[in-house]
């Protein structure tokens, strides 16, 4: 084994990652899973000593989401209904042992195309804040993640916090995924929905889909499609045809391209109409 760094700053981090190429270990759910050997080789950089990459913050334009905040802390987080989506997501991220270790940033610098986070933090907006010794820079999300198991994080950076736009945080939200099981699965299809409803009318919609294709992606043409709908027949109003230009589904083991084409559509469906049932009980 490689030599072990655990910083107390970011700034003794960045140091590390500007001499050395080290493997970033944060919750490890997902990095030892990986490794066919009973310790990680090569130089170890572990992050989870970094008071200042925990937490969750509400600044006047962001609310910021730190790199080492586990699934838990944002099941407990007292945050906006437009982040509904994300904790339902956090649920549901393997046990309650894991969700308790595994970090937000983890979770989207793994890349999987099946990360249960990502769909949803695209349907928020969410830039990926990332540091070295060279600065700091932000991303979009959907253009920080370019592929399976790929980021655009350079050697010698480190992602430092996930940011939502507050106003990304408003309307309603619910997250659905489709697996063999009910928990402890791998999702054959998922999907994230961020309704703004006034007097019943769609007035903005967000929604995004993972485990489908290599990286999750948002729906723009089924988003501006729903816009000035009533929310009551949002769900009716969605086709395949709307959704296929902007997905592309894969298959593997667990499932067919045509079948996650047809799963993603059906969950769409679902989570419009329980946003319709949560508007309908709000208007009462």
């Amino acid at each position: 084994m490689g030599c072990y760094h655990r910083p107390g700053t970011i700034d003794e981090a960045l140091e590390v990652l500007a001499d050395t190429r080290v493997t970033i270990a944060a919750g490890c759910t997902d990095l030892l899973a990986a490794t066919d050997r009973p310790v990680l080789s090569g130089p170890v950089l572990d992050i989870t000593g970094i008071p200042a990459l925990k937490g969750i913050e509400t600044g006047p334009t962001h609310i910021r989401i730190n790199a080492a905040t586990t699934w838990a802390d944002v099941i407990r987080a007292d945050l906006p209904a437009g982040f509904d989506m994300l904790k339902q997501a956090a649920a549901e991220v393997g046990s309650v042992q894991i969700q308790t270790t595994a970090t937000i940033a983890g979770n989207i610098c793994n890349a999987s195309p099946a990360a249960d986070g990502v769909p949803c933090l695209l349907a928020l907006g969410a830039e990926v804040e990332m540091a070295s010794l060279r600065g700091r820079r932000c991303l979009p999300l959907d253009r920080f993640i370019t592929g399976v198991r790929q980021t655009a994080l350079a050697p010698d950076e480190m992602v430092t916090a996930i940011l939502i736009p507050k106003g990304a945080s408003a309307g309603q939200s619910c997250f659905l995924k489709l697996g063999a099981r009910k928990y402890l699965v791998i999702s054959i299809a998922m999907v994230a929905a961020r309704l703004v409803v006034e007097e019943g009318v769609i007035q903005h919609a967000a929604l995004a889909v993972g485990a489908c294709s290599a990286v999750a992606t948002r729906l723009p043409r089924l988003e501006a499609a729903l816009k000035g709908q009533p929310i009551m027949t949002g769900a009716g109003l969605i086709t395949r045809a709307l959704v296929a230009d902007d997905l592309n589904p894969i298959g593997d083991i667990r499932a067919d391209a045509a079948y996650r084409h047809h799963a993603a559509v059906e969950l769409l469906r679902r989570a419009l109409s329980e946003l319709a049932t949560d508007a309908r009980g709000q208007a009462a």
